[in-house]
């Protein structure tokens, strides 16, 4: 990464979810915390990954967290995060 780029965070988890209609997981203690990323670009890798990995299974779902909006809500950042 360059040092002049902005860091923006992004968390990839995801779990088996109850119904396909919500998001509500069946247990919180099988999550899979894939890992935090410094982008979009490779957190967006990963989730695809390992929705790939499971495509078998209708209830696993995989999200990505934009932890740099949670952390700094007030700024701006640009459209590719």
């Amino acid at each position: 990464m360059e040092s002049n780029k902005k860091q923006l965070l992004h968390l990839v988890f995801g779990g088996e979810l109850d119904a396909l209609s919500e998001i509500s997981f069946r247990n919180l203690d099988d999550l899979d915390v894939v890992g935090i990323y410094p982008d979009y670009k490779s957190a967006y890798a990963a989730w695809k990954s390992k929705a790939q990995q499971t495509v078998d299974n209708a209830h696993m779902r995989y999200f990505i967290v934009h932890l740099h909006k949670l952390l700094n809500p007030e700024e701006e950042t640009s459209t590719e995060d």
